[in-house]
Parts: C-alpha cells; structure tokens; sequence
C-alpha cells in the first residue's frame, strides 16, 4: 500500500522537476555558423521574395510547347510528327459473324487490323493476340472516311446482313465489303 502511494508521488515530483527549456549550451545550433547564413548570402529572403520566387518556377513549367491539333507543320519537325504517329494497330469490333472464302466464318470479337501492301495488291490482315485469323483482299482507296486519326479501322454496317471494314495508314486507304454469314444470298464477291 505504501508503494501505491510514494511510486505515484515520485513521477509527479520528477515530472515537474523537468525543465523543457534546459539546455547543455547557450543558444541554439545556428550560432555556430557566425554572422552569415550557410550559402553565405547576409540577406534574409521575405515572403512575399519567397512567393514570387516559387511563382516563377510555377510559370517556367507551364511554358512548355504542347502540340495540339491543327499545329502547322514546318519542314523542320516534319520528321517528327511523322515518328509521333501512333503505332499501336487499330482495333475493330465484329459484331457479326462474317462468311469468309472457302466457306470458312469469321466469329464475332475483337480483331487487331494490320494493312499490307503486296505486289500492287492490298490486304487487310486480322488478328487476335498474335494469331493471323483472316486476310482479306482490300480495294484501296483515297477516301479517309472523315476519320480523325491517320491510322484508323472500322466495322461499319452497310445493312443487316452487309459489312464493311474500312482501313486508313500513313501508307495508304482500304476497305474490304464483307458479308454475314446469317445472310442466305451472296451478292457480294470480294
């Protein structure tokens, strides 16, 4: 019971002992380093110096030349702009399945379109992953579909039971008419 009480006592007592303002030397660490500050610059920065002085770093970033759409093109980054363009091959979406030559039947998914150009002939290759599913032999064209993009695929749907896949590169324009293998007839040969 004694204990109870002096152990109590004795942390109250060493607690208010403590001087949070003791110290082993007089001053404080930046008395070591004389009348001058460390980068030797005697002049004190206010805040309003400080402000501007991040300001101007804030606006030296937001001055870097972005590239928009409709920047003129100049022979000097010509080369350039043709190295930015995309290279990652445009993706379609089948959303029928499609009658093939020989019989054969294109399913319904997603299929990476690749042109190719081959002794004056022109193919649209597709694949899925790196499997070459289809090749299809292609009418090139200098119509651009009012497509946005230089290289650019598309499924459209020309009716309910025809198709076409339209193709756009930096080399040239196809497209390939395709027909749905629910359809009966087969008025179109490609």
């Amino acid at each position: 019971m004694y204990m109870k009480k002096v152990l109590p006592l004795l942390f109250v007592l060493i607690l208010c002992g403590i001087n949070p303002n003791f110290a082993l030397a007089e001053g404080d660490l930046w008395d070591n380093f004389g009348d001058s500050n460390f980068y030797g610059n005697d002049k004190a920065v206010s805040e309003k110096e400080f402000q501007d002085a991040i300001n101007s770093k804030k606006g030296i970033k937001n001055k870097k030349p972005s590239k928009k759409q409709g920047e003129t093109i100049q022979q000097s980054n010509e080369t350039e702009v043709i190295n930015q363009i995309q290279t990652e091959l445009p993706v379609i979406t089948v959303s029928s399945p499609i009658k093939l030559s020989a019989g054969a039947i294109l399913p319904v998914g997603h299929y990476q379109v690749v042109g190719e150009k081959k002794n004056n002939q022109v193919f649209l290759k597709l694949y899925q992953g790196h499997y070459l599913i289809a090749s299809l032999p292609a009418v090139e064209t200098l119509e651009d579909y009012d497509m946005p993009d230089i290289n650019f695929a598309n499924f459209i749907s020309e009716d309910d039971n025809h198709f076409k896949i339209i193709y756009g590169s930096i080399d040239f324009n196809a497209y390939v008419q395709i027909e749905s293998a629910e359809s009966d007839n087969n008025s179109w040969n490609y």
